[in-house]
């Protein structure tokens, strides 16, 4: 015995004892972590309705070894994607059931796909309570119509198809309104092919909620939208955002557990799909894909924050310089449905013009002040209220009149110099054709039009 009365051969076996238990701690833990069993968690291993994955025990005093990581992130993915389902499924059936008219345009990418089948889920497509809506714009892939039908028949519903305004086919398009207006104006091709469209589709089907699969991790521009949100002031309409909470990593692991339709082209490396004329592959060598409902590359290439888009509007700008990021469907305002013509007949001091009439405008021998422009055009719609003002206060000492331009696009261009909407045109009484400079909306002012009229023909209000 030692002198404190301790058996010697006692104390040689606790130093190892404890020497066995540390050298068991630090195998557990480079094998894949250390849990220590606490009160609290075993009281939630004891009242969870999962079941965890089995943890190797050391063969020394029953040390906890390492658990099986994979299966464990598997499981916590599962179940997160499990209340995200609930989560969407309950916004929709909100929806469908306090809303009469329920519309959802589809543009055929991931997470509408999602959304497709979870209304199918709650069997709101074949009975028509929620409307599947597609935007055509004439300049998609070859793919992507042939899309819109496979997914009409697995799901046995039928798509209402809005296209460029009095345009049947791309042909009629191109005639109207030019092969490269794109090139020539992004926005005043985005307002014809897609808001312009989007809008009139609302109307027609007297939309009064729109469902729709913008998400957070989309970017900034949508960082903090919610599932729900108000209608705009001034006669917008109410969203529902079903995915917001969602990332594109769940989108997949999603179309993964159902095996659900997808655009064929997320197999040929697009991981979203626009147009074809401003949509490539990401990356561009498409080393990665997804195929068979599995991923081929390095998926953090689409799924990393914002990049599900990064493949979209490539080499476009918006007129103040900056990357284009969004089609103009979704920008602020554009909810606002057009359901009128602008300076109404009968009610405005502003006159409409005929096509006529414009032949014989150069030869009328009055001063005569043309506005070009576009009733869905928000900055048209922007402007009205201050041109009305303003053809008030003339009092008929010169004409005030407006033609609609979007229908008549080489017309326009020809006999008012106008290649986007507004454009606003003097004709003086000798003939000649004078364009104003009002690019700025700022500069669309009472104050400036009498300005103008007055520089050019000494008139004033």
């Amino acid at each position: 015995p030692t002198r404190a009365g301790t058996p010697l051969l006692t104390m040689v076996s606790m130093r190892v004892f404890v020497g066995l238990a540390m050298l068991a701690t630090v195998g557990a833990f480079h094998m894949g972590g250390l849990v220590t069993p606490t009160r609290a968690n075993m009281k939630l291993r004891a009242t969870s309705s999962f079941s965890a994955p089995r943890v190797a025990r050391s063969p020394v005093l029953g040390a906890k070894m390492a658990f099986d990581m994979e299966a464990l992130i598997q499981e916590t993915k599962d179940i997160r994607l499990k209340h995200l389902e609930e989560q969407a499924m309950h916004s929709l059936k909100v929806s469908a059931e306090n809303f009469d008219n329920v519309v959802f345009p589809n543009a055929c990418i991931a997470g509408d796909c999602v959304i497709t089948h979870l209304l199918d889920r709650l069997d709101l497509l074949k009975n028509g309570k929620v409307k599947i809506m597609v935007v055509d714009t004439f300049h998609l892939f070859d793919e992507t119509m042939p899309f819109v039908a496979d997914l009409e028949k697995h799901y046995g519903f039928k798509a209402e198809v809005f296209q460029a305004e009095g345009c049947k086919d791309k042909a009629e398009y191109d005639k109207k309104f030019g092969a490269d207006l794109w090139k020539i104006d992004i926005e005043q091709y985005d307002k014809v092919c897609k808001v312009e469209p989007f809008q009139r589709g609302l109307k027609t089907l007297k939309t009064e909620v729109m469902i729709n699969g913008r998400r957070r991790d989309h970017g900034a521009e949508r960082a903090y939208i919610d599932l729900f949100e108000n209608a705009p002031i001034g006669g917008g309409l109410a969203k529902v955002n079903p995915l917001a909470y969602w990332t594109f990593e769940d989108c997949f692991d999603y179309i993964t557990k159902y095996k659900i339709p997808i655009h064929p082209l997320h197999a040929d490396g697009y991981p979203s799909i626009g147009d074809k004329k401003d949509t490539v592959k990401v990356p561009e060598d498409g080393s990665v894909k997804y195929v068979d409902y599995k991923f081929e590359g390095n998926k953090a290439e689409w799924l990393d924050y914002a990049a599900e888009r990064k493949g979209r509007f490539t080499g476009l700008q918006n007129k103040d310089g900056s990357v284009k990021t969004e089609c103009g469907i979704h920008v602020a305002g554009a909810e606002k449905t057009w359901d009128r013509d602008l300076w109404e007949d009968g009610k405005s001091k502003v006159k409409e013009l005929t096509k006529a009439d414009a032949e014989k405008l150069e030869k009328a021998g009055k001063d005569t002040l043309v506005v070009t422009y576009a009733p869905w055009c928000q900055f048209c719609q922007g402007m009205e209220e201050e041109m009305e003002k303003f053809a008030s206060s003339m009092d008929g000492k010169i004409d005030v009149v407006k033609f609609r331009g979007d229908e008549e696009r080489d017309f326009i261009e020809s006999k008012f110099e106008a290649t986007g909407f507004p454009t606003i045109t003097l004709v003086d009484k000798d003939g000649k054709v004078i364009k104003g400079d009002f690019s700025e909306p700022e500069k669309r002012s009472v104050e400036a039009f009498t300005k103008f009229v007055k520089d050019n023909t000494g008139v004033a209000a």
